[in-house]
């Protein structure tokens, strides 16, 4: 008889699972760990252990490579491993090898096992790498449970509300859409910020959709590209001779938006002429048409986008601090692409099938493309991530997309070194003046006791981007537990 499901009960939480068919090796582990105080389940075959890791709380797998009389290949520890993979990917596995083992362990290792030890093995090193690897079965454990309640978040939000189809998965921009959705009830105006490309026009779209207006009019007006001499006819109408070459009677946009929404766009462009213009008609809802005595009134809601800095426009003496209050009841930033990088794949998947390529053969991304969009620091943001898309829809010839398809910039890569531009928005991102650094983020960690989220949300970062600057600045996994100790 084997001592399958041998159980140090001294401990409470997630045990070590060891698996090893050597009846010495699983007693000598046992003990090793009871020592430590670290509960453990040994068995003796990997039929054993998967049904160890389906029924009780596994913290760590320590598996042997071979299971059968004779054996030396590793081929029954490969299948094992791969097994646990695809049950639990989140499950750490520490390997035991013999040197006939080791270049298999070194596949398995790059196929994402945690590390191997050989035998005999060092105790000390064996029970620190150990408890690592519990904290870091805690941590993932933490962010699975994390991105399960986005993901009903982000259900509830889909279900209570029209998104206008809009593909997202951050946090940030889960929050956005949260206070869009909000607040679109309301008749309040609401002012949009965020840079060129991040999707400013959907959100107002959104809040449209989701208003008590949704069934009139959605009028969009680029008012930043207004000259000044065409601007009262474009928003409040002309009469004909109104100007040269006016024929017949203009409808402005604020009728044309009569009991619907007025979108301006590019609004920090506007003149000192044009805000002048466009405050008056905010405060009184009348206007006349240009070249008309005539007042008119109507009943319109107003929406604005800008990727200007208007309160620093408003120090400069350029924007209209009156003309702000009005417009910006409610303010929205749209984060960039790069501080939400769990956007960027669920975007690019949805881009693939919206480009047909010429040979009318969908390629999928290769891993190697998914990591080059993920890496890279898309300074045109979601608009720029659908023109490299279409752009490898067309050129691509193999069965993958492949990051030489994609065209990106390699000097715009987080791995590249490259800096991020400064501003108000990135605070607590990789910038040129606001990243945070070792000390900073280990401190932050600490705080939060190892868990990635919460020293996330406190520097004001995503997971995903403080991951990269961890791994920039050289944090491991080994160090990311220090810090939390």
């Amino acid at each position: 008889m084997n001592d399958a499901w041998r159980t140090a009960d001294d401990t409470t939480g997630a045990k070590v699972l060891i698996v090893d068919d050597n009846a010495g090796i699983r007693r000598a582990l046992t003990l090793l760990l009871d020592v430590n105080g670290i509960g453990s389940i040994s068995v003796a075959s990997p039929e054993e252990a998967l049904e160890a890791i389906a029924t009780q709380d596994i913290g760590v797998v320590i598996q042997d490579m071979n299971y059968s009389e004779d054996t030396t290949g590793g081929a029954e520890g490969v299948r094992l491993f791969r097994e646990i993979q695809a049950r639990d990917p989140d499950l750490p596995v520490l390997l035991m090898t013999a040197w006939t083992n080791l270049e298999t362990a070194v596949q398995l290792v790059k196929e994402g096992a945690e590390d191997y030890f050989g035998k005999p093995w060092n105790d000390d090193k064996l029970i620190s790498s150990i408890r690592k690897l519990i904290q870091v079965r805690e941590l993932r454990l933490e962010n699975r449970r994390l991105v399960a309640q986005g993901d009903r978040a982000r259900r509830k939000l889909a279900e209570n509300f029209d998104l206008r189809g809009i593909v997202y998965r951050s946090p940030a921009m889960h929050q956005v859409l949260s206070l869009a959705t909000s607040v679109a009830q309301s008749d309040a105006a609401v002012l949009i910020t965020g840079p060129n490309g991040a999707g400013k026009e959907k959100i107002a779209e959104i809040i449209q959709a989701n208003s008590r207006r949704k069934d009139g009019p959605f009028v969009t007006v680029n008012a930043g590209g207004l000259p000044d001499d065409l601007l009262e006819a474009e928003l409040f109408g002309a009469e004909p001779g109104a100007y040269t070459g006016s024929k017949s009677r203009r409808e402005g946009r604020f009728e044309a938006a009569h009991g619907g929404t007025l979108f301006l766009d590019e609004l920090g462009n506007l003149s000192m002429k044009g805000q002048m213009k466009l405050l008056r008609v905010l405060q009184t809802g009348e206007f006349e048409r240009l070249g008309s005595n005539r007042t008119q009134k109507v009943d319109v809601r107003i929406l604005s986008a800008t990727n200007a800095d208007l309160k620093a426009a408003i120090r400069a003496g350029t924007f209209r601090e009156d003309l702000y209050f009005r417009l910006a009841v409610i303010e929205i930033h749209v984060p960039p692409l790069r501080s939400r990088a769990e956007d960027i794949l669920p975007l690019a998947e949805w881009c693939l099938p919206r480009f047909p390529p010429p040979d009318g053969v969908f390629r999928p991304l290769s891993p190697q493309a998914k990591t080059a969009l993920s890496l890279y620091d898309w300074p045109g943001n979601v608009r720029e991530l659908q023109n490299k898309i279409q752009r490898a829809n067309l050129v691509a010839q193999g069965p993958f997309i492949e990051p030489s398809d994609l065209d990106l910039d390699s000097s715009t890569t987080f791995g590249a070194g490259a800096k991020r531009p400064s501003g108000p928005a990135e605070a607590g991102v990789d910038s040129e003046g606001g990243a945070p650094e070792l000390s900073e983020i280990e401190e932050a960690l600490a705080r939060a006791h190892g868990v990635i989220s919460r020293a996330a949300a406190e520097l004001g970062m995503s997971r995903q981007a403080l991951y990269r600057r961890m791994a920039r600045l050289g944090i491991s996994v080994e160090r990311r537990m220090t810090a939390r100790s």
